[in-house]
């Protein structure tokens, strides 16, 4: 009972904090959308394509590959001192590596030399929202310290935001405020990382980086191939269709992106518990409750996603409807993926099927957008068509893993 306890209390602390981005963007989101317009809109949504990217350098796997590390040795004070000094040592050498990157790419490429400093704010905000220790306290299942003050965080930016974002000259303050946000939620979190966990930063040791460097390579490749498919869609239209179209498919991708937050917290407080506990039961229970509730809230939107569309973003994001009904099955698709990937197969110990389904689904995806393009259909319906399929995919594999592995089940052995 007092793991269910800790369970449910997990839960319910990354619920606020995923709530709380729900609740802080709907009512920023649509001020900004009118302020801005669809073209700096769509830019901002282009930059934050790109950016993510060396985001996932930078991350490298380590809030799943960490996360379990911690998880495993949480009452090792030393060992999680030494592993959050190699996991942060090694996002300051990546960080250093994107910046640079990102300056040399916005020196030759012409799109991007257009408005350099903004894709300089971004990679700035992606280090500084980087360099948070989540990893540790999702290991520890004590969520509620990080959850405080990143509500408290993003609170201070949508205010912020209403205070200081006034016309379109201003758009540099949506990276801004998010880079000053960041930097004080770093300082609170580390002072209770040190004072009430007494985890510390120690000096770096090369084997304790090298273990941690190889211990999340394999969650790294499949994040990468999670970039590919989801940020690429972006990217491109970014580049092919320009700013306009790119605005609508970032503020349909926007709510589609908000529904995977709502489900995303479950998965994160069973991670932890799962690798522990594996409790398949719970996962069969969660499913059967959630998904009638899921499916019929993506019928209702399906229905009503235009004037949605229109009353949430303005008046000039007509046709965001059309891509917003495209990518509903996403929607569908993203819990049980969520929970039959690592909280499942991670369990039953085939992490790695976890990570080989991204990348089929990845391959899948770009041979679609390949076709797409050939065929001339490349736009935004086709590229959300392809995502709701890139999704099913992947679901697919994952299911068929589990059910060609269904076995472990059974046999405690295992």
């Amino acid at each position: 009972m007092n793991k269910k306890k800790l369970l449910l209390k997990n839960t319910v602390m990354l619920y606020i904090l995923t709530f709380s981005s729900y609740f802080f963007s709907f009512i920023s989101v649509p001020y900004q959308t009118r302020v801005l317009g669809p073209d700096l809109y769509g830019r901002l949504g282009l930059a934050a394509a790109f950016v993510a990217y060396f985001q996932l350098l930078i991350d490298f796997g380590f809030l799943l590959s960490a996360t379990e590390d911690v998880s495993s040795h949480r009452d090792d004070k030393a060992y999680l001192c030494r592993t959050l000094t190699s996991v942060m040592s090694i996002k300051l050498i990546f960080s250093a590596l994107s910046m640079a990157v990102v300056l040399g790419l916005c020196s030759f490429i012409p799109k991007f030399s257009e408005d350099p400093w903004l894709y300089v704010l971004y990679i700035l905000m992606t280090i500084v929202n980087a360099m948070l220790p989540d990893f540790i306290y999702r290991g520890l299942e004590q969520m509620t310290a990080i959850t405080v003050r990143t509500v408290l965080i993003r609170l201070f930016f949508t205010i912020m935001i209403f205070v200081c974002l006034r016309d379109q000259g201003d758009y540099y303050l949506v990276p801004i405020l998010n880079i000053i946000g960041g930097l004080g939620a770093i300082a609170g979190v580390y002072y209770h990382l040190y004072k009430s966990l007494g985890i510390h930063f120690t000096r770096p040791d090369s084997k304790d980086i090298l273990r941690c460097f190889k211990r999340s390579s394999t969650f790294f490749y499949s994040r990468i191939a999670t970039t590919l498919y989801s940020s690429s869609n972006t990217l491109l239209l970014g580049l092919v269709c320009g700013d306009f179209l790119t605005g609508l498919y970032t503020s349909a991708d926007k709510l589609v992106n908000t529904a995977k937050n709502a489900a995303s917290p479950i998965a994160d407080s069973m991670y932890p518990y799962m690798m522990k506990n594996r409790d398949f039961k719970l996962v069969k229970k969660v499913l059967l409750t959630l998904m009638p509730i899921i499916i019929v809230g993506c019928a209702v939107v399906f229905m009503f996603a235009e004037p949605l569309c229109l009353w949430i973003f303005g008046d000039e994001y007509v046709g965001t409807g059309a891509v917003l009904r495209a990518l509903i099955p996403t929607v569908v698709f993203i819990l049980p993926n969520y929970i039959l990937g690592f909280p499942t197969l991670g369990a039953m110990g085939l992490s790695k099927y976890a990570n080989l389904s991204i990348i089929v689904g990845t391959v899948v995806h770009i041979i679609g957008l390949g076709v797409i393009a050939l065929c001339g259909w490349f736009g935004l319906i086709s590229v959300a068509i392809m995502t709701s399929i890139t999704e099913f995919v992947i679901l697919f594999y994952r299911a068929y893993m589990i059910w060609k592995n269904r076995k472990v089940f059974s046999d405690p052995a295992e």
